[in-house]
């Protein structure tokens, strides 16, 4: 509607032209006299004169009706194809110039953006900002099956969204996120909006995202990066849902690396896309280590270091912008002088962690030189830099927009698995270990998580048969499944949860119970066989009979 008002304000000018061209016209017409085929005076009536100036007006030509003209007549007419011709050219010149307009064009792209956003009738988030973040996220949303719509402030990449292979039609605005219109023409108030994702590089437009997605619609899930403190604990005040620090994030794993190197490994794999192959455990040397940048990252990253009694020389260009410690050595890192002043030659580990990754690579390239040794962690700043950081043999690489979109799917799309991660501990190293070799082995073909929700809409034949008294066990369906399939492991459940209560590796004895939502990882042919067998009544009869038969079997 915008756009039609917009069109109707600039060509009024050139309507009124026309109308007035035509209305002389016919008018003319009509009081000119004529003669038919006798002889006799006649005049043309309103209808016939119309009929003719239209097609006069465009000079296509029909010829004269319903008699030859008179020469009155036709010099009338004469005069009015002139007029009728300046008319319509200056028409059609006022048309392509608003067609050119940007005020209309943007008119037009919001109108049928809001047309989309209204033709989806499935629950859908939308995602402010469309950097590697948001093209992440919006790329794990459609494999997934999930609908997005996309705020972004460049244009350049909102065209980059509508040039993007997805599997789902995204609709995207070249819009302020910060600006409530815009959020609301994203769908902010539609009954099928499930949530808000800000993933902006600006913690304050993030921030009013949250207090306006709040404080419009104050059920929805909000979900924010941030990676300055004091607006994280600014959004948490008012309730946004999860607030997403990837700095935070990823001192964390290392220091879990640290200490823990199978529960870093776990969680690493659970979190990798499905049929991602299984990354190598990981081994960070303990004893002094480098820093390289003391920023944001390098805070984050020294601070979780010394809660694992971790030492690091921090090397920074500029000490009393970014508050670093006394002993901080000045410069980038990038020079061998700076990095022999900072001991690289007995040091254990060297993290460079700079806010521009040619600097981060040149450091890395300088000090393996230097000490072939080093455990090397890098921050990646760009995604689009990716090839230099796996040719340059990097052990750990922080790059932040993976960590913040990993995070947020997880906690959208299973968050069972994220439940199972916040309950998964680093206090018993020989259990951790236990698991990661249980995680392997059920995971022949890359990391795969999924759930079950035993209900009658999604596992019908097994609420059915819990429901009238059936007593199945976990044993029941993962010793079937693992028979039809063939494979060496059974699917391995990380976690039941039934109601209030939440089970962490339940045993293969557990009885099952209507509600009951367990967390799986194995292989994409054991999620089919399993949801087979609990929706389809002969499998499940089978797997039962089966179980039955075991005992028996054992016995003798």
């Amino acid at each position: 509607m915008p756009a039609f008002f917009l069109a109707l304000r600039r060509l009024r000018g050139p309507l009124i032209t026309l109308i007035s061209v035509y209305a002389v016209a016919v008018l003319g017409l009509t009081l000119i006299p004529g003669v038919d085929g006798e002889g006799d005076p006649v005049r043309m009536d309103f209808f016939s004169a119309f009929y003719f100036v239209s097609f006069m007006g465009s000079t296509i030509g029909f010829g004269e009706l319903p008699y030859p003209f008179t020469a009155g007549q036709r010099f009338w007419v004469t005069v009015c194809i002139y007029f009728s011709v300046v008319a319509w050219l200056y028409s059609i010149g006022r048309a392509i110039a608003l067609a050119q307009e940007p005020a209309f064009r943007q008119a037009l792209t919001q109108g049928a953006f809001k047309r989309a956003v209204d033709r989806i009738h499935d629950p859908f988030y939308i995602i402010c900002g469309y950097g590697d973040t948001g093209r992440l996220l919006v790329e794990g949303f459609t494999e997934r099956g999930k609908r997005t719509t996309v705020i972004d402030l460049e244009q350049q990449r909102i065209n980059d969204l509508e040039l993007a292979a997805l599997e789902i039609y995204v609709p995207g605005l070249c819009a302020d996120a910060e600006h409530p219109a815009s959020l609301i023409a994203a769908g902010l108030n539609d009954i099928h909006c499930a949530g808000v994702i800000a993933v902006t590089s600006n913690d304050k437009i993030n921030l009013k995202v949250a207090i306006t997605s709040k404080l419009l619609q104050p059920h929805l899930k909000v979900i924010c990066r941030s990676e300055i403190h004091d607006v994280g604990i600014n959004m948490e005040s008012f309730g946004t849902d999860h607030i997403v620090n990837p700095f935070d994030i990823f001192a964390d794993r290392l220091a879990t690396a640290l200490h823990s190197p199978a529960n870093y490994i776990i969680r690493r794999w659970l979190t990798s896309p499905s049929g991602t192959p299984l990354s190598e455990p990981l081994f960070p040397p303990r004893g002094r280590w480098i820093l390289c940048g003391y920023g944001r990252f390098g805070k984050a990253v020294d601070r979780f270091l010394s809660f694992e009694g971790v030492e690091a020389t921090i090397i920074e260009v500029d000490p009393k912008h970014t508050d670093a410690p006394y002993d901080t050595i000045v410069g980038r890192g990038t020079e061998a002088v700076t990095l022999r002043e900072a001991n690289v030659e007995q040091s254990a580990g060297i993290i460079a962690g700079t806010d521009d990754d040619t600097n981060n690579l040149s450091i890395i390239m300088t000090a393996r030189t230097i000490n072939p040794d080093l455990f090397i962690v890098a921050r990646q700043n760009r995604q689009r830099n990716s090839a230099l950081y796996e040719a340059a043999g990097i052990h750990l690489v922080m790059q932040r927009s993976d960590i913040i979109a990993r995070t947020i799917i997880t906690r959208i799309v299973n968050p069972l698995l994220a439940e199972f991660l916040e309950l998964l501990t680093d206090d018993d190293m020989e259990w951790s270990n236990l698991l990661a070799t249980r995680i392997s082995g059920a995971c022949s073909d890359g990391a795969h998580t999924w759930n079950l929700s035993i209900t009658r809409a999604r596992c019908p034949a097994l609420a059915v048969s819990l429901y009238q008294g059936a007593g199945i066990s976990l044993s029941t369906i993962l010793d079937e499944a693992q028979k039809c399939s063939g494979e060496k492991a059974a699917p391995l459940p990380l976690l039941l949860k039934r109601e209030n209560d939440t089970m962490m590796l339940p045993e293969p004895s557990t009885l099952l119970q209507h509600g009951d939502q367990i967390l799986f990882c194995g292989t994409h042919s054991a999620e089919n066989l399993i949801t087979w067998i609990a929706g389809n009544l002969n499998a499940l009869e089978s797997a039962m009979q089966g179980a039955a038969e075991t005992p028996a079997t054992n016995s003798a």
